[in-house]
């Protein structure tokens, strides 16, 4: 197996074990439990904090923070909660209306290491999953036809450079290796789950990252992160299985080859850091994502295999924003408290939410804090509970719907994030 194979099959993997719950967790299917320090203050500061390394994912300028060489290793263990009513269906030929276990617990891990060059240069490396969402329902449920199984996960290699120009003035930059895999799943011609047809794609990309940190005077810190557009082609296959093809089986169904082209959003975080006394701070976050490149999945069949028509998930996605405040308090020598709220924007027009993509606005509570087991070495626990906003999927069986028929359903979901990780200086 060749080196890059090897890195993408790695790279997948990771990503893999995480994107059962993230639709539940981020607004779109940005994952934003990149780091259990940010986390327990609900991002706010998180481009510009000052604690360890890991604020780098939005702001690679924040590797200045370490004051030696540093290892961080995070890990958040997602805990969803679905529950699917459905309306009405038709052409679904079934009366099942449950939809099953639509996600089911993950876990996200994150691995930053920073690296001095010198006393003001630092370079550090990265492993993330910037995007994930799936949902995956009983392969027999009331909206079968809509969709079974859906999955797009993006997992990014990172190599990072920062460098301290002055005493107020910190700048940082990174090229991000992507890979990424989509997988669609559903019923075909008929509400029958031995008709079942399944879409997988994969590809890789180049991303980058730009950031800044501003320090007007000592306690004040602002921080300014770029993560750029990921532009995707994929290539990958259809297949039936033999029950549709048996009976279905012709132009229109048959294995095939296919491809697709996804640009995955921009990302701006915008952040401060204010020392209000020796033991408190006050931290904000505004974080702007360019949903719109996100306005379909299309996925186009060889024509010299095929006839099938395109199969179309129109999102027309809207650019939106993140916004949460929080704050540290220095309980004693050895131990940082945090907390913070945020409001999180979902992209998700209403005409367009579907079975794959049932995404509705968020509020976060969290609370955490770190404990320095020893001067090189300290621990860090937050814990997030997610509310998301009741939506309704309302499908009126036209346009790209027009063989799956109508289907209304309503959606109530949460969850419980609990994120630990370690910090290590030497």
């Amino acid at each position: 197996m060749s080196s890059r194979n090897t890195w993408n099959t790695s790279l997948t993997a990771i990503a893999l074990s995480i994107v059962s719950a993230s639709y539940v967790q981020a607004a779109g299917f940005a994952v934003n439990d990149q780091s259990a320090t940010a986390s327990g203050s609900a991002l706010a500061g998180a481009a510009a904090m000052s604690d360890n390394i890991s604020g780098s994912y939005w702001n690679p300028a924040l590797l200045l923070n370490a004051k030696e060489n540093s290892f961080y290793v995070s890990g958040a263990l997602i805990i969803p909660k679905t529950d699917v009513t459905v309306n009405s269906v038709t052409g679904s030929g079934t009366s099942k209306t449950a939809a099953g276990d639509v996600v089911d617990n993950s876990f996200i891990p994150s691995l930053y290491f920073a690296h001095r060059l010198s006393n003001k240069t630092i370079a550090g490396v990265a492993l993330n999953t910037p995007f994930g969402f799936s949902t995956d329902y009983d392969a027999d449920w009331a909206g079968q036809l809509h969709g079974t199984k859906t999955r797009l996960v993006d997992s990014a290699l990172s190599f990072s450079l920062a460098h301290q120009t002055n005493n107020r003035l910190s700048v940082g930059a990174s090229v991000q290796y992507h890979s990424a895999e989509v997988e669609l799943d559903s019923s075909v011609g008929a509400a029958n789950n031995d008709f079942t047809g399944e879409i997988n794609a994969d590809a890789t990309a180049f991303g980058y990252s730009l950031g800044l940190l501003f320090e007007p005077q000592v306690g004040t810190r602002l921080g300014v992160g770029y993560r750029s557009e990921v532009e995707f082609d994929f290539e990958g296959s259809v297949e039936y299985s033999a029950a549709a093809l048996a009976a279905l089986g012709g132009s229109n169904i048959v294995n095939a080859d296919l491809s697709d082209n996804i640009t995955l959003p921009s990302m701006f975080t915008f952040s401060a850091e204010q020392v209000l006394t020796p033991k408190m701070n006050v931290m904000a976050t505004a974080i702007y994502t360019g949903w719109r490149s996100m306005d379909e999945l299309r996925i186009n069949f060889d024509d010299s295999q095929s006839d099938q028509s395109d199969s179309v998930l129109t999102f027309d996605f809207e650019d939106q924003w993140f916004y949460s405040v929080g704050g540290t308090y220095q309980y004693s020598d050895q131990l940082i408290l945090r907390a913070g709220i945020a409001y999180d924007n979902s992209p998700v027009k209403d005409e367009f939410r579907s079975v794959r993509t049932p995404d509705g606005d968020r509020k976060w509570l969290s609370f955490g804090g770190t404990y320095d087991y020893s001067k090189s070495t300290s621990i860090t626990a937050s814990y997030t509970h997610v509310m998301i906003e009741d939506v309704t999927v309302d499908r009126d069986g036209t346009g790209e719907d027009a063989a799956r028929g109508a289907f209304n359903a309503d959606y109530e979901s949460s969850a419980n994030v609990i994120s630990l990780a370690m910090n290590m200086e030497f």
